[in-house]
């Protein structure tokens, strides 16, 4: 199950958060205390978490700190010189920017992001039993596209909200997308 952290300043108005660590929200907290409600159906054999702080603190605050692992492969895209900024303020210096092909200047390209979440992907697959992520919007869409065999750039048809829940898996031995997205109640 992939899990997008709760509210952040930023996420709020949109400003594109790769590495700098901001905290959750009051309503992201709420939403992560929601989360545990949600999650607390299901047993699993591993959590997994990036170490940055809105997704540690939601995957705490869901009731999981006593069993999570920290795995950086979870952490956000490094947007580079765009990190902080909005997608209308990087179009005033570059119209034709796409994150999904050109990547963050400075930062990380999808190629990059993608080597990040094949390493954690295999890792993944040998746990028996369901396995919990809490991360990041762009990274669990890159994670989304490689689960299903696609190439990273397909990660730009997977847009998810913070708090929502996801599930990926199998059907027979095809990787699949059970739920996405899943609103909170």
């Amino acid at each position: 199950m992939l899990v997008r952290h709760g509210e952040t300043e930023w996420s709020k108005d949109g400003r594109h958060t790769g590495t700098t660590d901001i905290p959750l929200t009051q309503v992201g907290r709420e939403q992560a205390l929601r989360l545990g409600s949600e999650l607390a159906r299901w047993q699993f054999a591993l959590v997994l978490s990036s170490p940055l702080q809105r997704a540690l603190d939601t995957c705490r605050l869901a009731g999981y700190g006593d069993v999570v692992q920290l795995r950086p492969d979870l952490a956000e895209w490094d947007y580079g010189r765009y990190e902080g900024k909005t997608s209308a303020e990087i179009a005033t210096e570059q119209p034709r920017w796409s994150l999904w092909t050109d990547g963050g200047p400075g930062g990380e390209t999808a190629a990059d992001v993608a080597r990040r979440v094949d390493r954690l992907i295999t890792g993944v697959r040998r746990v028996s039993g369901d396995v919990l992520l809490f991360s990041h919007g762009h990274v669990l869409r890159v994670l989304t596209a490689r689960w299903l065999g696609e190439m990273p750039e397909t990660g730009r048809y997977y847009a998810l909200e913070t708090a929502g829940l996801s599930v990926l898996g199998y059907e027979h031995e095809n990787a699949v997308i059970w739920r996405w997205n899943q609103p909170l109640p």
